[in-house]
């Protein structure tokens, strides 16, 4: 039960459970701002700034997996639960951005 508040409320997946849909190309989406995310992100992730979650969800259709994450996980929390309520259920809070990087260099 808690985890499902700390994914919800930004606290992230557990790193082995990242670790697993990142491993499934999960489809890497950086919510921070365009001025953030330039000054440096995962590889391999996109932009789409939360204020631009609701106007770009036909990029999020037919994704296996997708994984949002920000600097500290409060808006990757709201982004998965706009996702949700949008009918996502394959949605997972990363967390952190350092988070999912190290995620990803490790399930590589």
């Amino acid at each position: 039960m808690f985890g499902f508040f700390s994914n919800l409320m930004g606290g992230g997946a557990g790193n082995e459970a990242l670790q697993a849909v990142v491993k499934d190309n999960a489809f890497l989406v950086d919510v921070r701002s365009p001025m953030e995310f330039a000054e440096g992100s995962v590889k391999g992730a996109v932009n789409i700034p939360l204020d631009q979650i609701p106007y770009q969800l036909a990029k999020f259709k037919n994704k296996k997996n997708i994984v949002v994450f920000c600097r500290s996980g409060a808006r990757s929390g709201q982004a998965k639960a706009i996702l949700d309520q949008n009918g996502f259920s394959n949605v997972t809070n990363g967390g952190t951005w350092n988070n999912v990087r190290e995620a990803v260099s490790q399930a590589q």
